[in-house]
């Protein structure tokens, strides 16, 4: 009864060292991350790894999750947030400290909201919402109008709204508005390009790849 007592003693000050030492490893991840220039703000990291004394011995951890509300992405003219964003990181080999890390493969999603996205498409001179799987709508002089949103290579497009019903009640500059839309998001983090882009009824939602082999850290 003593031996195993003793072996419960043991085997509860390993597993809380483990969880120490992964705890300061996740804070020098989220420094390097910063530190290195791939994301602007302080992430929250969370290494998924048991136990994770064997796979700092070996440098190499099986999976990495960073997360943060407080990335921002830009068409070249206006800068939004991407909310709820998590990178998603296996394969991930490290070195000094984790201020050199490379991932060996990874994937991404976030949301941007539709006030946001009306920034994009025009200037935040309509109100778009969501209208269905694959589907944006607006209101024009008391007219809705749905549209398309999709995703084409590394593109965001926004089109299809169909103009031909109202086109007698709507301006010059609102025709114009809602003209099909094309525009690249950059301002990511190195490596990461985005992959597709769904509306949802909480925004729209953008999922990216990471490329093999993308440095973090120096």
């Amino acid at each position: 009864m003593k031996l195993l007592i003793g072996l419960g003693v043991v085997g509860g000050l390993l597993v809380g060292a483990d969880r120490i030492a992964v705890g300061v490893a996740e804070d020098q991840a989220a420094d390097a991350a910063v530190s290195s220039g791939w994301m602007t703000s302080r992430p929250d990291v969370e290494i998924d790894d048991f136990p994770f004394l064997t796979s700092a011995l070996a440098g190499e951890l099986d999976k990495v999750t960073m997360s943060s509300d407080g990335m921002t992405v830009t068409d070249g003219k206006e800068t939004v947030t991407v909310h709820s964003f998590r990178a998603n990181m296996s394969d991930v080999k490290f070195t000094d400290s984790y201020r050199g890390v490379t991932v060996g493969r990874g994937d991404g999603q976030g949301v941007i909201s539709y006030q946001d996205l009306s920034k994009f498409v025009a200037d935040g001179r309509i109100a778009l919402e969501y209208a269905g799987p694959g589907k944006v709508k607006t209101s024009v002089v008391g007219t809705t109008i749905e549209g398309r949103l999709h995703s084409e290579g590394s593109d965001v497009v926004v089109d299809g709204f169909e103009l031909a019903g109202a086109a007698s009640r709507l301006s010059g500059l609102a025709g114009d508005l809602l003209k099909p839309r094309r525009f690249a998001l950059t301002g990511l983090p190195a490596g990461l390009s985005l992959s597709e882009a769904t509306p949802e009824p909480d925004g729209v939602r953008l999922g990216f790849t990471l490329a093999p082999g993308t440095k973090l850290g120096r």
